[in-house]
């Protein structure tokens, strides 16, 4: 019977004794934020196929509905396989004395990854494939900027020069520990490193290009109005995994995160939809629709920033803001931006960025800044000066080398009668 007890007795120390190694075990990896961060990456692969493939393609005419389509989805390959050859090493990997500027090639097709290698408390595998949907909706967002008029092949090629020249650079700036990073730069979600970025190329490969043929004189209506209001409902919901899974956790910053990001939706939905009532005498479905997508683009920089009355406060701002950019580009200027991706994406996220900095403040309900409200507004304000300089001045050097060796658009001949047909052999419609 003492033989008994003492067996247990050790059995008792020896358990205290190696329980909190266990406790710090088990933090290692931790299961609910593998769990959230498994979630949220398919919430934004969602979101770039279908949602915004449905949505780019019911916006534009009947005859171009396949090439949109066709285009995020082949982006979506493409940068996929782009993102674990170097792209990702590029990133978010040690550059040693470079490292202000770019990463190494440390984990160039994924070498010195293992199933057991963990970014924070969650696997490095997830981490990777977090990040790559982000790589992967950014260029596809560009999509918008020159619709209905590039040529498959040399879209192709635009893209993967882009993803390297463009999105690497900034996003290891930005995220990777570069030196805007250094500089304190905020940027939850990907206000800069995305929005700004692909609205500014847009527009740059917009003017490069040129407007399509008849534009402004000829209407040119979204042709699926039920297509487009799908594509942006997937949005909506991916884009609680756009941000609210930047946290890389399960927890009080994500919940926050998602909370915000679903209230500055619904306050630019309504601030649009209220304009556009007043200015036109009627709401309408598109306008509800791309006041949402402004107010996610917004608050996107912000999302884990902020608290609900910045968010709401964020969400009217890109309503309106993002409203009168729209006027002012496509119908002051004459630019033909196809599906409005500068005045919603590139214009929301500037607004969102620089507003990053002044609503992060305790004092105005959110979660804190280290430094006062106008030396944080300095400092994003920089950085998307810098990301518009470098997306902008990439963009149009890329497209002019692509101009000389392959060129741009297709004929006006081919243009009007449509890229599904003409570079893909197949239309969306046989009964038209």
């Amino acid at each position: 019977m003492m033989k008994k007890i003492h067996n247990n007795q050790l059995f008792l120390l020896l358990g205290l004794v190696l329980l909190p190694n266990l406790a710090w075990s088990a933090e290692e990896l931790n299961q609910a934020n593998t769990a959230w961060i498994l979630t949220s990456t398919a919430l934004v692969l969602f979101m770039t196929i279908p949602g915004l493939s449905l949505f780019y393609a019911g916006l534009v005419r009947s005859k171009n509905v396949l090439s949109v389509l066709m285009q995020c989805f082949a982006i979506t390959c493409l940068i996929s396989i782009m993102w674990i050859a170097g792209m990702y090493s590029l990133i978010f990997t040690d550059g040693g004395s470079a490292q202000f500027l770019i990463g190494g090639l440390s984990k160039a097709f994924l070498f010195n990854v293992s199933v057991d290698s963990l970014t924070g408390d969650i696997p490095e595998t997830v981490f990777i494939m977090f990040q790559m949907t982000f790589a992967i909706i950014t260029p596809a967002l560009i999509v918008g900027g020159f619709a209905e008029r590039m040529k498959f092949s040399t879209m192709m090629v635009f893209t993967a020069l882009w993803a390297m020249l463009v999105y690497v650079p900034v996003c290891h700036w930005v995220w990777g520990g570069g030196w805007l990073s250094e500089l304190g730069a905020m940027d939850f979600a990907g206000g800069i490193v995305i929005h700004v970025t692909a609205g500014v190329s847009a527009l740059v490969t917009a003017l490069v290009m040129g407007n399509r043929r008849g534009f402004p004189s000829t209407p040119m209506p979204p042709h699926n109005m039920p297509m487009v209001v799908t594509g942006a409902g997937m949005l909506w919901v991916g884009w609680f995994g756009f941000n609210a899974g930047s946290a890389l956790s399960a927890g009080t910053s994500a919940g926050m995160a998602m909370l915000v990001t679903h209230i500055s939706a619904a306050a630019g939905s309504l601030t649009w939809m209220v304009i556009e009532w007043i200015k036109f005498g009627k709401p309408s479905l598109l306008g509800i629709v791309t006041g949402m997508v402004a107010g996610l683009g917004t608050i996107t920089p912000a999302s884990g920033f902020v608290g609900p009355m910045g968010a709401l406060f964020i969400g009217i701002t890109a309503g309106i803001v993002c409203f009168y950019a729209v006027q002012i580009v496509k119908r002051k200027f004459m630019i033909d931006d196809s599906l409005d991706v500068f005045p919603v994406h590139g214009v929301g996220g500037v607004v969102g960025s620089i507003l990053t900095g002044v609503f992060a403040a305790t004092s105005l309900g959110g979660l804190g800044l280290d430094v006062t409200i106008m030396h944080q507004v300095g400092v994003q304000a920089l950085a998307v000066i810098v990301a518009i300089v470098w997306s902008g001045g990439f963009t149009y050097i890329i497209l002019k080398f692509l101009a000389a060796v392959m060129g741009l658009r297709v004929s006006e001949e081919e243009e009007v009668q449509g890229l599904d047909i003409i570079l893909h052999e197949e239309t969306g419609y046989h009964n038209l």
